[in-house]
């Protein structure tokens, strides 16, 4: 992960810019670059993945030949796939690259399609470009949002775009997430892509459906394993990771490093993800961690992440210290994940919902919002340990064919949650037949059922019930509801005051759905629950 600052007016000196820029050096340890524009900064840090010499340093400078044309300057964090057929295009119409960096064609793609470049882009990107003869800047996010970007606007109404909130803190008041799908210009956010969007239900049949999945997902991991750094792979022995880890090992000519982590005395999912290393005879490592360290990492979790919503913290704890395990121990700085898998085929809460109609509304939503949540999560923990995440579930033409599957099908008609995913992979054997098959465990359960278990007892040791009844009183949105809740809040506070409306509100089961009107947001408290804890 890199981090981008673009600061678009003259109301502020290098230094302040600078500052706002350090507070995300660990997504870009490797080199550092401020420029003015002539009407206001541009800054990057960079992490280096793909072309790794000078050139291929941030800010880009694209000098165009022509008197009368644009000298543009761009910052981008991000992954442009198929960027080499896109760069031969630009070759054979004149233009001239000086790095192997995907995102060094995109100015020359600026030139040639302006803002319909978005539109074009299979990738996953933040950027902020600006074009010197109209004297204007350009920012946009990829459709999902996997790559972050926030905004804030100046009393003097100029716009600050950054990669983190941190950077945002002591140049604007408000800070708000940039909306994904969106490209702003000329003051305004417009929409150039919603992938919750379905115009048309595909009538594919069941045979189909599975071959597609297959394939899509197949090419999505296969595009995100280009890399000209090392490659690691987080495998917590569910489905998603499992068949992220399975796939990969097909594909690669190595073995696979893969990493798993576990409490101490009641983890989950450690024997889980060993039988799929064992089986895809990946070089694996495990993290055992105690309650102790799960505590520890509370406050820096909450301060990396930017929000005070209940699960995303709790599933955090796990992610973080796996990956500060990784930065620590070894040369890898490509993650592979397997986010996104539950928004679009299922959580366990959604065996409740009513109706197809109700599935797809809530698979919507959860695509719409999940920049805010699960990959917030896998953003901040992997970026904040100097490394890159990589979401082949998240894979543009792979998420559209999926939410266009007709919702009937998507629901647990079958006996068992994401049949059609389990089912597109069932003739690879790929994975274990018995963790293609297996239930669903809580991710921060799955680390260990303590984890949620210690943080919660935690909580109840800081305040007493009248603390906690006072405590609450102090926020109007997104009201704390638990001790725990309260606790985050706090903390959240402490790094964004007065910044919480940047996350909607707290993740939870859809409380209008008989059986999920619930006070907690875990699976485990739910009746369908089952098996899929142990």
């Amino acid at each position: 992960m890199c981090s981008i600052l673009g600061f678009c007016g003259n109301g502020a000196e290098y230094a302040d810019v600078k500052e706002a820029l350090l507070k995300t050096a660990s997504r870009g340890p490797d080199d550092s670059r401020i420029i003015n524009t002539g009407n206001g900064w541009l800054g990057f840090n960079r992490l280096s993945i793909m072309g790794l010499t000078e050139a291929g340093m941030q800010p880009f400078v694209f000098k165009d030949p022509d008197p009368d044309g644009h000298d543009l300057f761009l910052v981008c964090n991000g992954e442009i796939y198929g960027f080499r057929n896109l760069k031969n295009e630009l070759i054979r119409k004149g233009y001239t690259f000086y790095s192997d960096s995907d995102c060094e064609i995109l100015p020359a793609l600026y030139k040639e399609h302006g803002t319909d470049m978005f539109r074009m882009l299979d990738a996953e990107y933040a950027l902020v470009l600006y074009d010197a003869k109209e004297n204007k800047y350009i920012a946009a996010r990829d459709p999902i949002g996997i790559r972050p970007l926030y905004y804030g606007i100046r009393d003097d109404g100029t716009y600050v775009f950054a990669s983190e909130p941190k950077s945002l803190l002591t140049l604007v008041d408000q800070i708000d997430p940039f909306p994904p799908g969106h490209y702003f210009k000329d003051g305004q956010f417009i929409k150039y892509r919603d992938m919750s969007e379905v115009t048309a239900f595909r009538q594919d049949d069941m045979e189909t459906i599975a071959s597609s999945i297959h394939d899509l997902l197949t090419e999505g991991v296969r595009k995100r394993l280009d890399s000209d750094t090392p490659v690691g792979f987080l495998l917590s022995g569910g489905l998603d990771s499992s068949l992220v880890c399975g796939i990969s090992a097909k594909l690669m000519d190595k073995p696979l490093e893969t990493w798993a982590i576990g409490m101490d005395i009641d983890a989950i999912d450690l024997k889980y993800a060993k039988e799929v290393a064992d089986y895809i005879h990946s070089n694996h490592h495990e993290v055992i961690i105690s309650k102790e360290d799960v505590i520890n990492a509370l406050e820096p979790v909450i301060k990396a992440l930017g929000t005070y919503d209940i699960t995303t913290i709790r599933a955090s704890i796990g992610m973080y210290l796996v990956c500060k395990a990784i930065h620590e121990q070894s040369d890898i700085r490509v993650i592979m994940t397997g986010e996104i898998s539950d928004e679009i085929f299922g959580y366990k809460y959604t065996d409740f919902a009513p109706d197809a109609e109700e599935f797809q509304k809530e698979a919507e939503k959860r695509i719409r919002e999940i920049h805010m949540y699960d990959v917030l999560r896998a953003d901040r923990c992997i970026s904040v340990n100097s490394l890159e995440a990589r979401v082949p579930f998240g894979d543009l033409a792979f998420v559209d064919y999926c939410m266009s599957i007709d919702p009937e099908k998507k629901m647990n008609r079958y006996g068992k949650g994401k049949y059609l995913l389990r089912h597109a992979f069932e003739k690879d054997a790929l994975i274990p037949e018995s963790i293609l098959w297996r239930e669903k465990a809580a991710f921060s359960d799955a680390v260990g059922h303590s984890l949620k278990d210690d943080l919660a007892e935690y909580a109840e040791s800081i305040y007493t019930d009248q603390e906690f009844e006072e405590g609450i009183r102090k926020y109007d949105h997104a009201r704390p509801f638990t001790k725990e809740s309260l606790l985050y809040r706090d903390i959240f506070e402490k790094y964004y005051p007065g910044q919480s409306e940047m996350v909607t509100d707290f993740w939870m089961p859809n409380k209008n759905w008989e059986g999920c009107n619930v006070n907690d947001p875990s699976a485990r408290v739910l009746a369908n629950y089952g098996a899929s804890g142990e």
